[in-house]
């Protein structure tokens, strides 16, 4: 998406990102990758401003993602009928939040799809709009679920450069810290880029992204 020229303004109500969202269309991916996946970006409206809803996944040996903070998702099942279909699927079965029930929750729109570099992976994104405070009930996939403000994604304190390692390759990547346990894992990869694409097209851009277009290290 090209988010130039988006005007700064405190967007802040699901109509208005709904709208924001409605202006671009999405790059959707139709190339060939080994695993697909469609992930959600779920708010609600809190003191006349927005949470997000994170997870942070349980570790596993085998998982290369085991104890990261991402958004409920997951691999597209044969059963899907859309990538859109397994964002809600993954959602409900991780967290028990039904996406799918027009009384309980609303899609505000898509994102760009994020292709991986060091693998053959595609994800999808969806954003909706929740009702109220729904419950949380994390299952064995996820070690805790959370909402964070919006605010702060675009709080400088809470930005840092780190060092990553994946499949024999290191980089610096922007992170966030949403926790505020200072030992707790932070946002990066390719759930932060969804985050940054999500605040730009929104008008509150996240302050800290280093890399330009063409710069190796975008994911």
């Amino acid at each position: 998406m090209d988010w130039t020229g988006t005007e700064s303004v405190l967007v802040k109500t699901f109509d208005e990102i709904a709208e924001r969202l409605s202006a671009f269309s999405p790059r959707v991916d139709a190339g060939p990758a080994r695993m697909c996946a469609s992930v959600a970006l779920v708010l609600r409206e809190v003191d006349a401003d927005l949470d997000a809803l994170f997870i942070r996944r349980a570790e596993h040996d085998e998982d290369p993602w085991s104890g990261h903070l991402a958004f409920p998702g997951g691999r597209l099942d044969a059963s899907d009928a859309s990538a859109q279909s397994t964002a809600e699927r993954e959602t409900l079965e991780e967290l028990g939040v039904d996406l799918a029930d027009p009384s309980q929750a609303r899609c505000l729109g898509r994102l760009d799809d994020v292709l991986g570099r060091a693998e053959s992976i595609r994800v999808s994104a969806y954003v909706y709009g929740v009702s109220g405070d729904p419950p949380l009930r994390p299952n064995h996939e996820v070690r805790e679920a959370f909402w964070t403000p919006l605010k702060h994604c675009t709080d400088p304190a809470r930005q840092s450069e780190r060092e990553f390692s994946y499949r024999d390759s290191s980089m610096a990547l922007p992170t966030l810290r949403l926790l505020e346990d200072q030992d707790a894992p932070v946002l990066w990869g390719i759930t932060y880029k969804f985050m940054d694409d999500f605040m730009s097209a929104i008008g509150r851009p996240i302050p800290t992204m280093p890399w330009g277009a063409d710069d190796p290290r975008r994911l």
